[in-house]
C-alpha cells in the first residue's frame, strides 16, 4: 500500500479517464489521501450519471482536504469528446500546480474473433480511434496545456496489459491497440525527458470487462479486486524510481 504519511503527489491536477467504473473508479477513490490542498481530481468518462455518483462519494472524502472534484462526461471515441475534455482541462491551467498526473485508463475490449473476421476497415478504425488515437490526442493536449516549467512535475500513465507484448489468438484488436499504446508512450518518453512515462499492466481485475470476456470466450479467470493493483500503481507514481517509458506488470513488483 502507499505510504501516505511520508509521501504525496503535491498540489496536483490528477486526470483519470475511464473513471466511472472498474479500475478507473477504484483509482479515483484511492488518490485523495495522497493529494495536497489545492489539488483537482479531474475525472472523465462516458456515463454522466455514474460520474455524478462518484463525485458525490468523493466529495464526502475530500470535504476537509481542500481538494476539488471536477467531472467531464465525454465520449473519448469521438473528436468532440476529446475536444471537450481538453477544453475543460485547459481551464485548470490557471492554477499553479506542482504536479500534473494523467492516467490514460479509458479503453475497450473489442470483438474477440479470428484475424480473418476483420474485413471491415470501419470496424477496425473505430476501435483504434478510441483505444489509441484518443489517448495520443488527449495526452498531447494536456502536455501542451501544462508545458514544462521549473517546479512542475509531469507524469503520464498508460494503463496497459501483458498483451502489449504477448500475442494471443483471437485477440487481434486488443493486442494491437495495447502494443501501439506501449510504443506510443515509449516515444513520448524519448521526446520529453522531463515527463515521467509509465505503462502499467494491472493484471486481471474484477471489472465489467471480465464479464464481457466470459461472454465472448466462456473463460473464467481468477480476478483481483481493483484496489490491489491500484495501490501498487500509486506507489510507483509516488516513488518515481522507474525508468521513463518502462512497461511494468503488477505481478513483477
Amino acid at each position: 500500500m502507499c505510504d501516505i504519511n511520508s509521501k504525496n503527489l503535491g498540489r496536483c491536477l490528477c486526470i483519470i479517464t475511464g473513471a466511472s467504473k472498474g479500475f478507473g473508479r477504484s483509482l479515483a477513490l484511492q488518490v485523495p489521501p495522497i493529494l495536497q490542498a489545492g489539488s483537482v481530481l479531474f475525472l472523465v468518462a462516458r456515463t454522466g450519471s455514474l460520474l455524478q455518483d462518484l463525485k458525490t462519494e468523493l466529495e464526502k472524502l475530500v470535504v476537509s482536504q481542500g481538494v476539488v472534484v471536477q467531472c467531464v462526461a465525454a465520449d473519448l471515441s469521438t473528436v468532440e469528446g476529446v475536444t471537450e475534455t481538453l477544453q475543460a482541462a485547459r481551464q485548470e491551467s490557471v492554477n499553479d500546480f506542482d504536479h500534473v498526473l494523467l492516467i490514460n485508463n479509458a479503453a475497450s475490449l473489442g470483438d474477440i474473433s479470428q484475424f480473418s473476421a476483420f474485413t471491415d476497415p470501419a470496424e477496425v478504425n473505430s476501435y483504434i480511434s478510441f483505444n489509441v488515437s484518443s489517448a495520443l490526442a488527449l495526452t498531447a493536449g494536456v502536455l501542451q496545456a501544462f508545458p514544462q516549467r521549473p517546479g512542475l512535475r509531469r507524469t503520464v500513465v498508460n494503463v496497459s496489459s501483458v498483451f502489449a507484448h504477448e500475442p494471443l489468438p483471437r485477440w487481434v484488436l486488443y493486442c494491437t491497440a495495447k502494443a501501439a499504446r506501449y510504443m506510443m508512450f515509449k516515444v513520448l518518453a524519448k521526446e520529453e525527458p522531463d515527463v515521467k512515462v509509465l505503462s502499467y499492466s494491472p493484471g486481471p481485475m474484477d471489472t465489467e470487462m471480465q464479464v464481457e470476456i466470459f461472454k465472448q470466450t466462456g473463460i473464467r479467470r481468477k480476478l483481483m479486486p481493483c484496489q490491489e493493483p491500484g495501490a501498487k500503481l500509486l506507489k510507483l507514481v509516488l516513488d518515481s524510481d522507474f525508468s521513463s517509458g518502462a512497461h511494468l506488470d503488477y505481478f513483477d513488483l
